[in-house]
């Protein structure tokens, strides 16, 4: 059932936004509005806030409906499907840059339009979902800054950690018994993270965005990167935060 799903058509041939209407409220979709111009679709949008908005590529002016996509893309941030007819090709490849969730080639089958329409909005929930992780990570890693720089603008030039341990905050060498370790740039940046934020667990996440800037980067990346830096440390001082993070006991 689709009862609480509303689609605003913009479609200006007549006959066409009829069937449309008709196949949408066949599978239970809420058919808001129809429109058979970009003008009248755009300034409405906001008033009727649909889920998902039909849009034919060329209305009555050419790329017309390619326009309306923009606009709903960056100011109402909806998902949206063209609709388009088998001569397109040249208009499609045009339009692809607006990042549409589907096209439903006319003549359509009121069943593909039911399928097109869901798996558009799947993958705009998913999209969404993701963006608020990104947006939550971002976040996370203001915090994690914010806390490494209060760490390195104290007048703490030698900061001690855990046993015979201790960082150089102006060189970010660190030491054991005196002795400079020999690390990478990747297992010491991991090592000061974990000190400057002792006691606190760093997340996978955490690990990956201010560690690797290359892409690729996973959670087993960082569970190699800790595997050898415990090999190299003198005495075991990583602790894991089961399915978490890693973290240095206050």
């Amino acid at each position: 059932m689709n009862t609480n799903t509303k689609i605003i058509v913009v479609e200006d041939d007549e006959t066409t936004a009829l069937n449309l209407k008709i196949s949408l409220q066949k599978h239970q979709y809420d058919v808001v509005a129809i429109y058979h111009d970009a003008t009248q679709a755009s300034s409405a949008i906001s008033i009727h806030k649909p889920d998902i908005v039909l849009i034919d590529i060329s209305l009555q002016e050419e790329n017309d409906g390619i326009v309306l996509a923009r606009t709903i893309k960056t100011e109402y941030d909806l998902p949206f499907i063209y609709l388009t007819s088998y001569n397109d090709d040249e208009t499609i490849t045009y339009a692809k840059f607006t990042e549409p969730y589907g096209y439903i080639i006319k003549p359509f089958d009121p069943d593909s339009l039911h399928a097109v329409i869901q798996m558009a909005l799947f993958k705009y929930q998913q999209d969404s979902e993701k963006n608020k992780s990104i947006m939550s990570l971002k976040h996370e890693k203001l915090n994690l800054m914010t806390r490494l720089r209060s760490k390195r603008s104290s007048n703490k030039t030698i900061v001690p950690f855990s046993k015979d341990y201790y960082v150089d905050m102006k060189t970010h060498e660190i030491f054991y018994k005196d002795k400079k370790l020999k690390l990478t740039k990747k297992e010491n940046n991991f090592l000061r993270i974990l000190v400057e934020n002792i006691g606190h667990v760093i997340s996978f996440e955490q690990a990956i965005n201010h560690i690797w800037e290359e892409q690729g980067a996973t959670q087993n990346s960082v569970r190699t990167l800790v595997w050898r830096l415990r090999d190299k440390l003198k005495s075991d001082i990583i602790k894991n935060a089961s399915g978490m993070g890693y973290y240095i006991e206050s």
